[in-house]
């Protein structure tokens, strides 16, 4: 005979697909020494299948409820009401109802019962759908257990459960719903624990919550909590609230609220006793699962009873470290311009790559590349020039890392390793080489590395197309040693132009008390490849403008047939040479570059469709020409108002010749800092290309099932795929689930080995009443319509429009074109979107924390470059 029920003892974690994550985790708990949980059993997944899998308008209706989407609300909650109530009035079949009587004969059929759904979704180890169903407290009898029991059954298509499995990509079909029926227990006090604090992360404080009553008082909002925090046995934190009404059990069965005797509303809920107690018992409860949880508690004379425990989903992972001592990271994609997941082949490319360049330790978590710097704030020099130089990068980094430097305690114990991340040789070559390249000032330096370095990396293409098997890793260990010296011998013009830069600012502002007038000077410099790429294609634009029949074919485009279609229109031949001319230049450029496993525009150019046609819509033929005299001639304009003023200065003629050199450094040498990063990502290019070869040659043998599941190897796993041609499909499966939780995390600036977030915050008394503060990175102000943009391919940009989005790397260059001003959520002084905004002339304010969500799409907005903020004048226009 089928059992439709296991009791907790009989269920552990491998039977989710049973008695779901509740179900499952009660079970697990039950198995805990020390760990007193409330009697009870499941009723499995196998009895809501039974009255669902063969009723035709059942499945009739969750067909049609499956071909809507999230903002389909009306359709969703009406379909949704027609299941719950064909649910609802099912008949429980005979020999269910006989073995859940069984079961409360064996626990009391008298007994007051919690009666719970677990769906087979729910509280796994890194999606939580808490929440999502329903349960009900103090039932009493077996008519109302199995009329509760259908209630559960139909919370599974709740409005709210419904949507949130369309927006995560659950199938209605595939979630199935347990039942937990247990034995209630009238608590004194009720409540939640964390084993990681929610505020801030650390995952070696617990924080509790706790009130009188029914935990469901504190779940719904109707009381504040008792809030302790305790560390490592010892309580660092109470806050102790004023706790005027509870909820408890009546005996007729459900529950009542009450108010509490005004004596009691401000005393503690828990004795020291108690909060400890929990403490050990979360601990425990954590150990047993592996990871830090949400822990269900109740206290009922005296004694404890966990009542359930979940995975927190919202901590971000932490960089795993082989010691005890204290470590701090920072996220290295918010120093890249690219906060987004990367596949596990693409951060552990990059971590080889890395390390040739550098000897700090780099770490994944979350999806994400994190460097270890405790060695470098270890020693007060080098955490002095290390937090001062993030001011370029990242401001609010910076301030994270001085409120780290704030923690005596935790800064005593900071991890040493070995070697620093740069070594004093190689700074001091760079040192040597800045002082030589400012010296001799020759623009002939930056074209004769650039003629080079071209010539370098299309002599490795060559070498790569010949390459395949055991051969490629011998190439790219090799290949990875040349581009390390390509890459070294040019950081001196790098660091001259920077230096020359800081100069300017610094002594302007001194003495003529104008700030960042190195904004304008830098307009229009030569061999900046990342700004060419820009109005290079206002070139193609150009192209394209001259025939009306590839502009409407442009509006959409087919990627697997684009040449082959434009050559059968006027003027397609013409324009196909045109962007073939262009992606044999910049072709190997995508959205968040440095991740290898991203599409670049050689394998999909109809992403340069939009930006081409916005182009055509903004400005008029020859433009590339214009906007380059025009930024030139400003440059030139600001460089001879400043020598102007400067001459009426006292000590005039001496400030006039420093000013001219470092004018002539900047000009001559700030284009060359993009090309390093242009010549990292043609190398990622050249590899990329060898190593989808070689995933076409294993999907040929059968070892892979489509090219892209290399992305989920790591890249020594995948040396040692192609060795031995095998491969587990499992771990690939696995690491891509991973990937689609990674995607959703948000990722801190810096972190802790504790897990701990630190954050830093804007001085914002200079910043006007509702305004968002960020970073002033390219001088003006600037007023127009809010574009929120998260993704390249969806740049569909109008004269006068802002771009706001989370970041920007090279490859947004063509849009800045179109756009009068930029937001973002990430960066700094020097990266990216900076300097390009500098060089086009364009306000710009960075490091906005959630723009993209408090900016509306269609906003005004007032940009205010210069002094770091953005004003929000206007609801969206439409």
């Amino acid at each position: 005979m089928n059992s439709w029920l296991l009791s907790f003892e009989e269920i552990d974690k491998t039977q989710i697909t049973i008695v779901g994550g509740k179900g499952a985790n009660l079970g697990e708990l039950s198995r805990i020494e020390g760990i007193q949980v409330p009697e009870g059993f499941c009723l499995t997944t196998e009895a809501y299948r039974r009255i669902v899998e063969n009723n035709e308008e059942f499945i009739s209706l969750v067909e049609e409820l499956s071909l809507l989407k999230a903002e389909d609300r009306e359709k969703v909650s009406e379909i949704s009401g027609k299941i719950r109530n064909l649910i609802e009035g099912i008949i429980i079949p005979q020999d269910i109802d006989e073995e859940i009587m069984v079961y409360l004969k064996r626990l009391g059929e008298k007994n007051a019962y919690a009666v719970r759904s677990s769906a087979t979704a729910e509280d796994l180890p890194l999606a939580s759908f808490a929440g999502q169903q329903d349960t009900y407290l103090n039932i009493i009898g077996k008519d109302a257990i199995l009329r509760h029991v259908s209630k559960c059954w139909a919370s599974l298509f709740t409005d709210r459960a419904v949507i949130y499995r369309l927006q995560n990509h659950f199938d209605h079909r595939k979630v199935y719903l347990s039942v937990v029926i247990q034995k209630m227990v009238f608590p004194q006090a009720s409540g939640v624990m964390f084993t990681a604090d929610p505020v801030t992360a650390n995952r070696r404080i617990t924080s509790i919550d706790a009130s009188f009553g029914l935990g469901e008082a504190l779940v719904s909002g109707l009381v504040n909590a008792d809030i302790y925090k305790i560390k490592e046995g010892v309580i660092i934190d109470k806050k102790i609230s004023s706790k005027k009404l509870a909820i408890y059990g009546l005996e007729q069965g459900g529950t009542e609220k009450r108010e509490i005797d005004i004596c009691r509303q401000n005393t503690p809920t828990l004795t020291e006793g108690q909060i400890l107690q929990l403490e050990q018992m979360g601990r425990k409860i954590e150990k047993h699962f592996g990871r830090p949880q949400d822990i269900e508690w109740c206290i009922n004379e005296d004694k404890i009873y966990i009542v359930q425990s979940r995975p927190i989903t919202t901590l971000f992972p932490v960089p795993e470290v082989n010691n005890d001592k204290n470590h701090v990271f920072f996220s290295f994609g918010h120093r890249q311009m690219m906060t987004e997941a990367m596949s596990p082949l693409s951060i552990t490319f990059f971590q080889v790559l890395f390390k040739l360049m550098t000897d700090s330790p780099m770490y994944e978590a979350g999806g994400r590349i994190y460097v270890d710097v405790s060695n470098e704030m270890r020693s007060p020099f080098m955490r002095k020039s290390f937090v001062k130089g993030l001011s370029a990068i990242d401001v609010l980094m910076q301030k994270a890392f001085y409120n780290v430097i704030k923690r005596e305690d935790f800064m005593k114990h900071l991890a040493k390793s070995k070697k620093p991340m740069v070594g004093g040789k190689v700074i001091a070559r760079w040192l040597l080489k800045t002082i030589e390249c400012y010296r001799k000032n020759d623009p002939a330096i930056v074209e004769g590395f650039m003629a080079r370095n071209r010539a370098a990396l299309m002599d490795l293409e060559q070498q790569a197309q010949m390459i395949s098997g055991k051969e490629l890793f011998d190439f790219i260990d090799q290949s990875m040693v040349q581009l390390k010296d390509i890459i070294f011998d040019t950081y001196g013009v790098v660091f001259a132009g920077a230096y020359a830069t800081n100069w300017l600012n610094k002594h302007i502002e001194k003495w003529l008390g104008e700030k960042n007038a190195a904004d304008t000077l830098a307009q229009s410099v030569a061999n900046n490849v990342t700004s060419e790429m820009g109005l290079e294609l206002l070139d193609v634009s150009d192209v394209v403008r001259k025939y009306p029949d590839v502009m409407s074919y442009l509006e959409n485009p087919s990627n697997e047939s684009l040449f082959e279609d434009l050559a059968n229109l006027e003027g397609g031949l013409e324009v196909s040479e045109a962007i073939r001319g262009y992606l044999k230049k910049y072709g190997m450029r995508c959205s968040a570059e440095i991740d290898i496993s991203r599409t670049r525009w050689h394998e999909k150019p109809t992403i340069l469709a939009p930006l081409i046609l916005g182009n055509i819509k903004v400005y008029p033929p020859n433009e590339h020409i214009a906007k380059f005299e025009q930024g030139l001639k400003e440059a030139k304009q600001k460089e001879q108002d400043i020598i102007d003023r400067l001459q009426q200065l006292p000590g005039g003629s001496w400030k006039v010749k420093r000013t001219k050199k470092a004018i002539s450094v900047l000009r001559n040498y700030a284009g060359y800092r993009e090309f390093n990063k242009y010549v990292l990502v043609w190398y990622e290019w050249i590899v990329k290309q060898v190593l989808m070869k070689e995933a076409e040659a294993l999907v040929r043998r059968g070892r892979l099932e489509e090219t892209e599941d290399i992305y989920y190897l790591r890249f020594e796993e995948l040396k040692q795929v192609i060795e031995t041609n095998e491969i587990d499909y499992q771990m690939i499966k696995n690491r891509k689930e991973d990937y689609e939780i990674f995607k959703k995390l948000t990722p801190p600036r810096v972190i802790t080995s504790d897990g701990e977030v630190i954050s830093g915050e804007y001085d914002t008394s200079n910043v006007p009443e509702g305004a968002l503060a960020g970073v002033p990175v390219s001088a003006g102000i600037i007023e127009g319509r809010a574009r929120v943009i998260l993704r390249l391919e969806d740049a569909q940009i109008e004269e006068g429009d802002i771009l706001v989005t989370t970041f920007t790397d090279p490859s947004w260059t063509p849009v800045f074109v179109s756009i009068k001003g930029l937001v973002t959520e990430v960066g700094g002084m020097m990266t990216h979107g900076a300097v390009v905004a500098r060089e086009y002339g364009l306000p710009a304010v960075v490091s906005v924390e959630n723009a993209t969500t408090l900016i509306k799409d269609g906003q005004k907005i007032r940009v205010n470059g210069s002094e770091g903020y953005v004003e929000i004048l206007s609801e969206e226009e439409h």
